[in-house]
């Protein structure tokens, strides 16, 4: 397998993870939500890094691109 199908093989499958998860990292957060004296109420609230559909599709169409340009290289 050349060089080329298997960079446009790992584009592809990186596009297509970045749609089916959309984010990476999730990390937690904690907030007062009443804060009346001696009575301190918190919640956990989840966070999530997004990674851009932009970048997602990019890297699928840059896949494609070069997957089709090494098929027609050899």
């Amino acid at each position: 397998m050349s060089q080329l199908r298997t960079i446009g093989l790992v584009l592809i499958m990186l596009g297509i993870l970045s749609f089916s998860y959309g984010g990476f990292i999730t990390y937690r957060t904690r907030e007062r939500v009443i804060d009346a004296g001696p009575i301190q109420v918190t919640a956990d609230k989840t966070h999530k890094i997004r990674f851009p559909e932009v970048a997602g599709a990019i890297a699928l169409i840059g896949g494609v691109s070069v997957l089709v340009a090494s098929v027609r290289k050899t």
